[in-house]
């Protein structure tokens, strides 16, 4: 499961947090978000650190498509749906500041980049309206799309809106790139360093993490979804998987970079260095398949079908997080507080939105924010419209939370499973998960510890997913994916 990008990805090894330091600005999260505030921030003289759980790359960056777009599948008429026309503009303002300064600084460091254009296409004539919607969306926002009826691709395509000169890269020399800026402009970056909790203290903010504390004027909490629980962002945003592969194939491989308008989503792009052909889609919300491998080998067949002998190079997954509100959250964690900022809820969209969302926050802490930055604003005054999705999105959760346990009753199974496969069995009163990888068995709690969801085992990846907010866990019980900072306990 280790992406193409990640193969043989040259980025050297940091040290860990060393505990009692004082900071300008600290910075959660070493992805495009993260890695680009720092970088803003430490250019206009902050002393900034950038605190990672992992490694850099190590999240959803570097595990994208990495397409760089203004065209974003059907969003602008999801957007404008919601929000009206004006407010798309102001987001499509935002995604340009961040196209621009993501191309920008590519090209200052002579990191490939290859301009395409983007086709949002119908694989079939029911999808025809959205694409319609689509275009008519985006050119009232401004953009220069056009309808296309006719493109030269293997797979049915029965119309398309396409932009042009939209830009694909390698998220993970781009990472690589941006964090030796971040210390070339006197920033610190510590790695194998998991941020567990903050608090506010003689009026700075106190960062507690696995190796100890550090403290700062400002935190950006930028790791996909706050690890923070103040705000209600777990209850804000639905957590996705989606899947990747990568295929060397006989025939030509599609330059341009094209993504369905229907379900399931097929997404697609050519990576130039290898003449590779990339595909993702098939998601689904996080812990709420009985099968994630269905979903991986759905992709693997309908890229076989109209790929013929393409053969599988790398298959890897990806988490992202929808907003119920339709558009990204960037500010404050809690209303009315600038000491703590955080960014989420990029629907898919990270490169554009990601760096947008960074010029936004560096913007903030300087007193220079963008125009368009109140549009994004992580309390914007539309959320009242965002209610009644949020409600359902919540439900589910308390469904999913009750619906957990109540199959506890009859799990008492305690027999081993088969290679590669988990459970969950009821240990007297302890729902235990139960999982053999590598034939080594092991028996956690199957409590997660954000807020007690019971795990679901996920036979794509072999580790244990949260139906409830989206964190996933290792099968011996490492932490993957907040919410969630702390491991499951061994039983």
């Amino acid at each position: 499961m280790t992406s193409l990008w990640l193969n043989n990805a040259e980025v050297p090894a940091r040290l860990r947090l060393t505990p009692g330091s004082h900071f300008d600005t600290v910075v959660l999260g070493a992805g495009i978000v993260g890695l680009t505030t720092a970088l803003l921030l430490a250019e206009r003289g902050r002393e900034v650190a950038v605190i990672e759980a992992k490694r850099v790359g190590a999240g959803t960056t570097a595990a994208s498509t990495a397409k760089v777009s203004l065209l974003q599948g059907t969003r602008a008429q999801t957007i404008a749906r919601r929000h009206g026309i004006a407010t798309l503009s102001r987001y499509v303002a935002a995604n340009l500041d961040g196209f621009d300064w993501l191309l920008d600084f590519c090209a200052g460091r002579d990191l490939a980049v290859e301009r395409v254009a983007a086709y949002t296409y119908a694989q079939n004539e029911s999808e025809m309206s959205a694409v319609r919607a689509e275009f008519e969306a985006t050119r009232s926002a401004g953009l220069p799309t056009d309808l296309v009826d006719d493109v030269d691709v293997p797979f049915p395509l029965h119309g398309a809106v396409r932009l042009r000169e939209q830009a694909q890269l390698n998220p993970m020399a781009f990472l690589a790139a941006l964090a030796a800026e971040v210390e070339t402009q006197g920033g610190s970056i510590f790695e194998s360093t998991r941020a567990q909790r903050l608090r506010h203290h003689d009026g700075r903010v106190v960062i507690g993490t696995e190796h100890g504390e550090v403290d700062a004027n400002n935190v950006v909490v930028a790791t996909g979804t706050p690890i923070f629980d103040r705000g209600g962002y777990f209850a804000r945003v639905t957590a996705q998987r989606s899947y990747l592969a990568a295929f060397k194939v006989p025939g030509p491989v599609p330059e341009e970079m094209y993504i369905s308008a229907g379900q399931p989503i097929r997404s697609l792009r050519r990576y130039p260095a290898d003449d590779v052909l990339l595909v993702g889609g098939s998601g689904h919300e996080v812990g709420r398949e009985d099968s994630a491998e269905t979903h991986v080998q759905d992709l693997l067949d309908w890229t076989g079908r109209w790929f013929p002998g393409a053969e599988l190079l790398h298959r890897w997954s990806a988490q992202d997080y929808h907003p119920v509100g339709e558009l990204p959250y960037v500010g404050p964690l809690v209303p009315g507080r600038e000491e703590v900022l955080v960014a989420t809820g990029f629907a898919k969209w990270g490169f554009t939105n990601g760096a947008a969302a960074a010029l936004a926050l560096a913007g903030r802490i300087t007193g220079d924010a963008p125009k368009w930055a109140d549009t994004l604003s992580a309390w914007r005054l539309g959320e009242v419209a965002s209610l009644p999705a949020g409600a359902r999105v919540n439900a589910t959760v308390a469904r999913y939370l009750s619906t957990g346990w109540l199959h506890l009753l009859g799990a008492d199974e305690h027999s081993i499973p088969p290679e590669g496969c988990g459970r969950v069995e009821r240990h007297g009163l302890h729902p235990t998960a139960v999982s053999t990888v590598d034939g080594v068995t092991t028996e956690i709690s199957a409590i997660c510890p954000h807020l007690g969801g019971i795990l679901h085992w996920n036979d794509a990846e072999r580790t244990w997913d949260c139906p409830l907010h989206g964190s996933r866990f290792e099968p011996d019980g490492a932490v993957i994916e907040g919410p969630a900072t702390h491991p499951l306990s061994p039983r």
